[in-house]
């Protein structure tokens, strides 16, 4: 089974996430702030991440730092999952590997699961 990692601070948004990718056979883990974002990357050990930008305790572009800092997070695919339009999205997103940039309002979560099975290459 497919694991994902979905670090959202918002937890209606992240339930909502988590029904639609476990409904399409995703097991998930939720954290609810960057720093037990790095500790459930790092326990979980998933498949990919979807990774808010604007969280409380660590954000996401530090918490995305300290992944690909560790040996275990270096290759990860993460998907930024945000309502931070890529114009105002932190430079040093780029140099810290991230696969996807998604604006949330931009696409339904059945779009966003789409975006992540193309970037895991399944179908």
């Amino acid at each position: 089974m497919t694991k994902i990692a979905i670090i959202e601070d918002d937890p209606v948004i992240s339930q909502m996430y988590r029904m639609k990718f476990e409904s399409d056979g995703f097991d998930v883990q939720l954290a609810h702030n960057g720093e037990e974002g790095v500790a459930l990357v790092e326990s979980f050990s998933p498949d990919i991440v979807l990774l808010d930008l604007q969280m409380p305790v660590m954000d996401g572009e530090e918490a995305l730092t300290i992944i690909r800092k560790a040996n275990w997070g270096k290759t990860v695919p993460v998907i930024i999952l945000t309502n931070v339009g890529l114009e105002e999205a932190p430079k040093s997103l780029k140099s810290l590997g991230v696969n996807s940039y998604i604006v949330k309002a931009n696409l339904t979560p059945r779009q966003v699961v789409q975006q992540v099975k193309e970037t895991l290459k399944i179908a």
